[in-house]
């Protein structure tokens, strides 16, 4: 389990992460089954090069999960994912890796919580940010402790 961090211990420009993935399609195909999102460019190669497609591409909720990770991750068994917005912007294909990444752009407190919020994304091996968004999330202070 990783180390729980705490309010006290970000700035802003705290970077979060990284976390890499590297989905294949029986990681698609299970994706597919849970989620119900059974579109064949998503397991299908000749169906999606018919369709102008590169190959079979990563659902975008999938990666909508992998910045759901990071962002559990980084808030820790006694954090909270309160809000995660992600736009598709780029197409990922299993057999290559994402690594998901973010940092903090602003931290305050609302109503008695210690708010963080965080420009998240994943990239490709090119470093291009396919799925941008942003997050925000609960985290424990020592001052409450």
């Amino acid at each position: 389990m990783a180390k729980q961090i705490y309010f006290e211990d970000v700035e802003v420009g705290t970077e979060v992460g990284p976390l890499e993935k590297n989905p294949t399609t029986q990681q698609l195909v299970r994706y597919a089954g849970a989620s119900g999102d059974f579109y064949q460019i998503h397991y299908d190669k000749d169906f999606a090069l018919g369709n102008g497609l590169p190959g079979v591409i990563l659902h975008g909720a999938l990666k909508n999960a992998f910045l759901g990770h990071l962002m559990t991750d980084f808030a820790g068994e006694h954090g909270w994912l309160r809000k995660l917005g992600v736009q598709y912007r780029g197409m990922d294909q299993p057999g290559a890796k994402v690594v998901a990444r973010g940092k903090v752009s602003k931290k305050y407190t609302d109503g008695g919580h210690h708010m963080v919020d965080c420009e998240i994304w994943l990239e490709n091996a090119k470093g291009e940010k396919t799925t941008p968004g942003s997050a925000t999330v609960i985290l424990p202070s020592r001052a409450a402790s």
